[in-house]
């Protein structure tokens, strides 16, 4: 497709050459599907860093293009449009990379005019105060809605069916626009008070009969969304998206998708999940629309939930799968015995120093240093801000992000500005180029290791708490060394004594994935 086409060169330049699974991705999905056909179940496979948007997101906006005059068989002439009414959806695990998706397939598709929207929400004070019962929540909801850096919100004035071609969002802000606002509170409530132990799961739903206190009204807003068009789904990051944590919210909207578009699959219980079902009972699915899902791992888990369930689904896997980029090298530095977040620092100001010395044997002109971009990744929330801490009052400007962190804004990626990869002008001005003034270093946990394209301005990653698994490790090392950039990966660990038999056993596994 000439447009298509257009935009990939305008993205990548006229010399890029196709990564391994975007060839897969060429050979085998952008086959025109026959009526009578079965739907594409196809799953991509490959490294970090090497594309794999581009490979599905190609494909589906080929097919949205090719078929936008169509109208769907599965509309029923009889429903009530819904405010939006997307052809396609991506599925996300964090609004960090929804956005930063949408972002990229809005420049992929502007020449040929499709309409891409994020769901995630813009940064409003009646988003962020609902109060779940129902005189407040409809008092603060009326008016409220925007289209801010591509995130939508819907709104009373904003009513009435609106053409999407494609639709990026996380799986639980996507059923809450499919399902309404509110559609889970009384289950949250359950939940709460089984948690804090005040209340059994039934107590929720029925009141004590002696109780003077009449039970919580919960209010559900109208949906939102319109799920009979829907002809393509992709599930990004899918190891993540069907593991405990998401499973439950991606299967309820896969399954609602195929109950809009009049072909229910059956409902399987979570606990089946985790056992192995016996074969001449299982029941595979097989949804009314393409299905694609990519990841830079399969775990266990989920090949065994595919091979169950999707037995016809095609896997594509480069050669590289579970292996860390070639550009990527590994570094192992050892604590001193004293003050770990001081022996983060030397290793950061070192990473700066030698940007000084390849700047005064290439630069030309006397112009400040470009100092590298650092990403530093930590296991537990409260040591992400004792280490953001420590560096600020070293003087190290630091951006500390966490699932929780106020900096979190919702609405936009700016609380990533300097360190995400962006089509956007560079930062410029007055002490952009010092650490002291402008943040280098970001610190978070695993929130920021998903899928995400950071600036090539980073190079090194410094992984400073032992990784989980190393399917934890393959992802955050492989924020750096992307698209055939240089990058490093240092790993901090125990030369000697207490905990150093642990290092060795990563390094260990470091060198197994490195090759």
């Amino acid at each position: 497709m000439p447009g298509l086409l257009q935009s990939l060169q305008e993205t990548l330049g006229n010399d890029a050459t196709p990564t391994a699974i975007q060839a897969l991705s060429m050979k085998n999905l952008f086959k025109e599907r026959v009526e009578g056909e079965t739907y594409k179940e196809f799953l991509l496979a490959s490294e970090t860093g090497s594309g794999k948007s581009i490979a599905y997101l190609l494909p589906v906006l080929q097919d949205l293009k090719r078929t936008e005059h169509e109208q769907s068989d599965a509309v029923s002439q009889h429903s009530t449009p819904k405010p939006l009414n997307p052809r396609a959806l991506i599925l996300a695990p964090t609004h960090e990379l929804t956005r930063q998706l949408a972002s990229f397939a809005k420049n992929l598709s502007h020449v040929i005019k499709l309409r891409v929207m994020c769901a995630s929400k813009a940064n409003t004070t009646s988003a962020a105060k609902f109060s779940g019962t129902a005189s407040k929540m409809k008092e603060k909801f009326e008016g409220a809605g925007t289209v801010s850096d591509g995130a939508f919100v819907i709104s009373k004035s904003s009513r009435g069916s609106r053409p999407v071609d494609l639709l990026v969002g996380t799986p639980m802000k996507l059923l809450e626009m499919e399902r309404g606002r509110g559609w889970n509170w009384e289950e949250r409530a359950r939940e709460r008070a089984m948690r804090i132990g005040k209340a059994k799961s039934e107590d929720v739903k029925d009141a004590d009969e002696g109780s003077k206190e009449a039970p919580r009204e919960f209010w559900v807003d109208e949906p939102e969304m319109g799920l009979e068009n829907v002809q393509w789904v992709v599930v990004d990051e899918a190891d993540v998206l069907f593991d405990p944590d998401f499973q439950e919210s991606t299967r309820k909207l896969l399954g609602d998708i195929a109950a809009a578009r009049g072909s229910p699959v059956p409902v399987i219980p979570s606990s089946a999940l985790s056992s192995t079902p016996d074969s001449e009972l299982t029941t595979t699915i097989s949804y009314p629309f393409n299905f694609l899902l990519t990841s830079a791992t399969i775990p266990t888990s989920l090949a065994t939930y595919l091979s169950n369930y999707h037995p016809s689904l095609t896997r594509l896997a480069s050669p590289r799968l579970h292996h860390l980029p070639p550009t990527l090298r590994t570094e192992h530095t050892s604590w001193t015995g004293g003050n770990k977040n001081a022996d983060i620092e030397r290793r950061i100001r070192r990473v700066w120093a030698e940007d000084a010395l390849v700047h005064s044997k290439t630069a030309t002109g006397s112009g400040p240093v470009k100092l590298s971009k650092l990403l530093v990744f930590c296991n537990k929330r409260s040591k992400v801000e004792q280490l953001a801490a420590f560096l600020d009052g070293r003087g190290i400007k630091c951006v500390a992000l966490t699932g929780g962190a106020e900096t979190r804004k919702r609405g936009s990626n700016h609380h990533l500005d300097g360190f995400l990869k962006t089509g956007g002008p560079v930062l410029t001005g007055p002490g952009v180029c010092d650490p002291a003034q402008t943040p280098h270093v970001l610190v978070t946990t695993s929130l920021l290791s998903r899928g995400l394209d950071f600036s090539p301005m980073i190079k090194h990653v410094f992984i400073v708490d032992e990784p989980r698994n190393m399917i934890d490790f393959l992802h955050r090392a492989g924020r750096a060394g992307r698209a055939g950039e240089a990058g490093k990966v240092v790993v901090f660990g125990r030369a000697k004594g207490r905990g150093s038999g642990r290092t060795e056993e990563v390094k260990e596994k470091v060198r197994a994935v490195a090759g």
